[in-house]
């Protein structure tokens, strides 16, 4: 009897049994690297949102929030405010201790302010990169054209924007999303228009929408894992359940 292509192709690669048991054996072990355990609270989550440390040839503590610096890590998945507390404790430090197996570690006073503006430039850094892709229209004619039409993924306005002006995006986005009377609203972000301008390479930028649906994902990834640290993960949460959810390996994609 002649043989169907696809049981052709199965005596060729083995059986599917083992194939299959060897697929799911990599996926439990990519799960457990894709988790960590933070050193001061002792919780688990997922690498992508807990914030990295690591050890500099003279010992000293530094954050590696896109964790790629080489050697041993030590993770936190905690604001700034609980950070400086276990610091000037001395539990930071025992923590520390112990994640990196040395009692050689420096721990600076600023390690909480330079672990802030890291994560600060890594959300800018993020909104460059996809200002850069083609994924953010600017101008509050454009947006407010782009959201009445339903493109808009993320509305995001300057620390320093008017409250007249997020107020009519804002509308304009609530009508092109079918969300009227949802009070759905942009993100204000922690900085003002010069830094924003600064960060997407143009003048005056109050407004930014995002029309990607991934680019909205990865950059809100960006801005919560900031905003948690500074202890502003509560004006997150309603835009974070708006933005679409991409696959892990894509939200850190392009840093």
């Amino acid at each position: 009897m002649r043989k169907l292509p696809n049981e052709a192709l199965n005596e060729r690669q083995g059986p599917a049994s083992a194939g299959n048991r060897a697929d799911a054996a990599s996926a439990r072990s990519g799960a457990r690297d894709a988790e960590r355990k933070c050193i001061l609270s002792g919780a688990h989550a997922a690498r992508d949102d807990l914030i990295r440390l690591a050890l500099s040839p003279d010992g000293e503590v530094a954050p590696d929030v896109r964790a790629r610096a080489p050697g041993r890590g030590a993770w936190i998945g905690v604001d700034r405010a609980t950070l400086e507390t276990a610091r000037k404790k001395g539990r930071l430090q025992a923590a520390l201790a112990r994640a990196f197996r040395t009692g050689k570690v420096a721990v600076p006073d600023d390690l909480g302010a330079r672990i802030e503006s890291a994560l600060r430039q890594a959300a800018l850094d993020r909104l460059g990169l996809e200002a850069r892709a083609g994924h953010l229209v600017l101008g509050a004619e454009k947006i407010e054209t782009a959201a009445r039409r339903g493109e808009v993924e993320l509305l995001l306005h300057a620390a320093d924007a008017s409250v007249e002006g997020r107020r009519k995006l804002d509308q304009a986005w609530r009508v092109g999303s079918d969300a009227e009377g949802s009070g759905r609203e942009g993100l204000v972000l922690p900085v003002g228009r010069p830094i924003l301008s600064l960060a997407l390479g143009r003048e005056n930028v109050v407004h930014a929408a995002i029309v990607d649906r991934a680019a909205a994902a990865r950059v809100m990834h960006a801005l919560r894992r900031w905003c948690a640290f500074i202890g502003r993960d509560a004006a997150l949460e309603t835009a974070s359940a708006e933005a679409v959810a991409v696959p892990a390996t894509k939200v850190n994609e392009g840093i």
